[in-house]
């Protein structure tokens, strides 16, 4: 599952390098070169959303190309924890796309909770005309607003404008703190020179009507020229060394841990109905493999508990089977307590869901699971959140999905999610189609039933992929289970590195003259 990750992920790199020889043609540097160039040597980087428009649109998976032509990651700029999103320029020539917009204002948002300076290296023709969908332009202006309230937290928006920048993609460059546009290659306008004729009939070359020279001798759009992308990337990083930020990072003297975190591509079954005590994954991600187990023997298939990630206290939820009341209970005051102490809690997902039955309603569960989602859903600590196995029902909500908000969340290849599995949905739906032909007085229709319980398990499966799932960025990506240790004390560090930052926020963000 790992070897199909990373082919998927090669996909786009593939994709994109095909257009070497016409970057090459014209001075330029591959988007993926730029990245490369713009980061510190030797610091880690944390990809984000890898998979992004991968089977969106129901596309034929075969032909599928994952990452929204967008290149995005944390990363370090002059010493600058950062983040950096790039127009896959070498993709349809950086054309927008509902995925590509979607992945874009998800690491905005991610720049704004964790507060962030933004780079943005651009080379976009605009959004796609001949895929053209309301929904997307509509939901698109979330790109500008979220970059307007970027600078009013007093959080920089870099961008570097390498070549075209048409129409939406203009504001781009409009709405940053600090634009850089190179010589020559750079073009900014609301609307390039064949819209401008269909709409006006005036004709205009594009080096005239938005061309580097012109936005920075007329318009006062560029601030800075650069002779070709090198040197452009050489002025951010000047740039942002120049920003009088906190460049401290969290040390303590760890240990690894005693278990062997590669036994984590292994550790963990593909099969969700085989239980797994999720200490075995504990024990291969914290440092020393130290941890202290919270009510060890109350609610018994929850576990919770307190370890560290490279010197970062942190608690733990996850399960060893579905949730009870007594393990919602459990975690409920758990999150409380990390809550009063400032602890970040790191969510392992493996669950088939709330407990069901007559027994479990009679306990309680619907209102000890609201307490659970109620603590969750309150907590004013960072939250983290892997999909490490199962994430069925109701279960992926007291166990912080997406839709609650965590800081990150990252999926194993395995990850699966569903509302239920396949099977149960196509049984329940199958009881429910008997039960009205008997009221009806009517025959069951066997041939139908199999062909429609054939066809709701290949549907929840098909969409119940990590792949699926993160293709329609459900998740901030993929990652090889081996990787986790790294991923979270990255995210760890971010987070606590933000808790101590303090911006210079202004109302509107800083205009533009």
């Amino acid at each position: 599952m790992i070897d199909q990750l990373r082919a998927l992920e090669r996909r786009a790199a593939d994709l994109s390098s095909q257009a070497a020889a016409t970057f090459a043609r014209r001075g330029a540097l591959l988007p993926r070169e730029r990245v490369s160039r713009l980061l510190d040597p030797g610091r880690p980087l944390l990809p984000l959303c890898n998979l992004t428009g991968y089977g969106m649109d129901d596309a034929d998976l075969e032909a599928s190309v994952p990452g929204g032509s967008q290149i995005a990651a944390i990363g370090f700029v002059s010493g600058v924890r950062c983040m950096i999103v790039a127009t896959d320029s070498g993709i349809d020539a950086g054309a927008l796309t509902e995925a590509g917009n979607q992945k874009l204002m998800r690491c905005q948002e991610i720049a704004l909770a964790n507060k962030l300076p933004f780079v943005h290296l651009v080379e976009s023709a605009g959004s796609n005309l001949r895929k053209y969908r309301v929904e997307k332009f509509i939901r698109g202006g979330g790109m500008f607003y979220n970059l307007a309230r970027l600078s009013a937290a007093g959080l920089p928006v870099i961008t570097v404008v390498h070549g075209s920048s048409t129409a939406g993609g203009a504001y781009m460059p409009g709405l940053s703190d600090y634009v850089v546009m190179v010589r020559g290659r750079a073009k900014a306008f609301l609307a390039g020179p064949p819209l401008l004729k269909a709409a006006t009939g005036e004709i205009a070359t594009d080096e005239a009507l938005g061309g580097t020279q012109m936005h920075a001798t007329v318009s006062g759009l560029a601030e800075y020229v650069a002779e070709d992308d090198a040197h452009a990337i050489e002025i951010v990083r000047d740039i942002v060394a120049a920003l009088p930020w906190d460049r401290e990072t969290f040390t303590c003297a760890t240990q690894g841990p005693a278990c062997d975190p590669d036994e984590l591509a292994g550790a963990m079954v593909l099969e969700h109905r085989r239980p797994v005590d999720m200490r075995e994954i504990i024990a291969r991600l914290v440092d020393g493999s130290q941890w202290m187990d919270f009510k060890a023997d109350y609610g018994a298939a929850t576990v919770c508990g307190h370890a560290r990630i490279e010197g970062h206290p942190v608690g733990f939820i996850t399960n060893n089977g579905p949730i009870d009341p007594a393990g919602a209970t459990k975690a409920a005051q758990f999150i409380q307590l990390c809550n009063q102490s400032g602890t970040p809690i790191v969510f392992l997902q493996n669950t088939t869901g709330f407990i069901v039955g007559r027994a479990s309603e009679e306990a309680g569960m619907i209102k000890h699971g609201s307490k659970l989602i109620q603590a969750l859903s309150n907590a004013d600590v960072p939250l983290f959140t892997i999909y490490c196995g199962a994430s069925f029902g109701a279960g992926n909500y007291g166990m912080c999905g997406r839709a609650f908000e965590p800081r990150f969340c990252f999926s194993w290849p395995n990850a699966r999610t569903a509302v239920m599995g396949g099977e149960q949905a196509a049984m329940t739906l199958e009881i429910v189609a008997r039960q009205q032909a008997e009221r009806k007085g009517k025959p069951v229709d066997e041939a139908r039933l199999a062909q429609q319980k054939e066809e709701i398990v290949a549907n929840f499966e098909r969409q119940a992929s990590a792949f699926y799932t993160s293709g329609h960025l459900l998740d901030d990506g993929v990652i090889d289970p081996r990787d986790t240790r790294a991923v979270l004390a990255f995210v760890l560090a971010t987070t606590r590195e933000a808790q101590r930052r303090e911006p210079k926020r202004v109302q509107f963000g800083v205009a533009r003259f």
